[in-house]
């Protein structure tokens, strides 16, 4: 028997709901973005964000189901994002699976976000082989992660100030670009001469696995400023490509210093910065140079969504690890240690 498993994703300004089927078949994964609500004010506005998850979570979930074919009676069990996120935002989604859950009668299943970040992976590669490094960077993370298998995790690196993500939009903004910045500053970056604005790589103490963007932020950011006051006209396009160049350099070189650490030879990315085209070019050069095997998932399945949450929660459902009907949202949830 096939099970079929509901997503649900609140965590920020993405309401995603998802069918999927045996952990790999995805039915339906509708993602209802509030970007242009959000734009306006140059980043996620926590408040706005979940008062607009209650408005439209329960449309999203019906046509989620709607689209995959199926009915609330065919539902196998649901899973959720119950952190790490903006808590008002996943408030929203645990009330709405613990209501659907406890209607049904069926188990409830809490996720993690960034395990479902991981798991976007085996929805575009089922048997990545274990263990494996994973590159998890995103607007609110940056996180080196070696998986030992399911549920298993080890974080051997995290951001000591700014994650990735977030000094792409932060630079973004100065640069007169809007957001969300990385995916603009990636299309500007294209425009530009990567080699003609130097800006400093910060990979702290030697051996360290940690990440640390405010420096470079800081850089970009006051060389543009240092400019205007001198009436000296920039081009913004070099200085996007020479930031996202250090950003990718410093990502690339301490993930592959990873996998040389701990000897493995499967290599993921994931989050919504995983989607940038240098990023993506650079490690599939310096992945065939190592003889490492890379995965990364399709763009749709970077950024946030439930396809991925109920891939980890199929997985989950299995393991027979279902949550109560008391669970709440955990903003600072750590990555493999539940708290139900």
């Amino acid at each position: 028997m096939s099970v079929v498993i509901l997503g649900i994703e609140t965590s920020c300004d993405e309401t995603s709901a998802s069918v999927v089927i045996d952990g790999t078949q995805i039915k339906s994964n509708l993602i209802s973005s509030q970007i242009d609500i959000h734009r306006k004010f140059g980043g996620v506005v926590p408040e706005v964000a979940s008062r607009k998850h209650l408005e439209i979570i329960n449309r999203v979930i019906r046509e989620a189901l709607d689209e995959a074919g199926v009915t609330f009676a065919d539902l196998d069990a649901v899973g959720v994002t119950y952190g790490p996120g903006l808590v008002g935002a996943l408030l929203v989604g645990v009330a709405a699976a613990k209501a659907i859950a406890f209607g049904l009668d069926i188990p409830l299943v809490g996720v993690n976000h960034l395990e479902g970040h991981i798991y976007a992976n085996l929805l575009a590669e089922p048997d990545p082989g274990l263990p494996l490094i994973c590159l998890v960077v995103s607007g609110g993370h940056t996180d080196l992660v070696l998986m030992h298998g399911p549920g298993a995790y080890e974080l051997l690196g995290a951001t000591r100030d700014d994650a990735a993500g977030e000094a792409f939009d932060k630079v973004a903004r100065v640069l007169g670009l809007g957001y969300p910045g990385g995916p603009l500053i990636d299309k500007l970056a294209e425009c530009g001469d990567q080699q003609a604005i130097t800006l400093p790589r910060s990979y702290l103490e030697e051996g360290s696995l940690d990440f640390s963007f405010s420096g470079l932020k800081t850089a970009a950011i006051n060389y543009l400023h240092r400019a205007e006051q001198k009436g000296e006209e920039v081009n913004r396009a070099d200085l996007a490509a020479g930031f996202r160049r250090a950003v990718v350099d410093v990502l690339v070189d301490k993930t592959l210093l990873a996998t040389q650490n701990h000897g493995t030879q499967t290599l993921l990315l994931a989050g919504g910065v995983a989607a940038n085209k240098l990023l993506r070019e650079e490690f599939t050069k310096r992945a065939k140079q190592e003889g490492l095997r890379l995965i990364y998932p399709p763009p749709v399945l970077c950024t946030d969504n439930a396809a991925m949450i109920a891939c980890v929660a199929y997985c989950k459902y299995r393991r027979g690890d279902f949550a109560p009907l008391t669970l709440n949202a955990v903003p600072n949830l750590p990555l493999g240690k539940e708290k139900y």
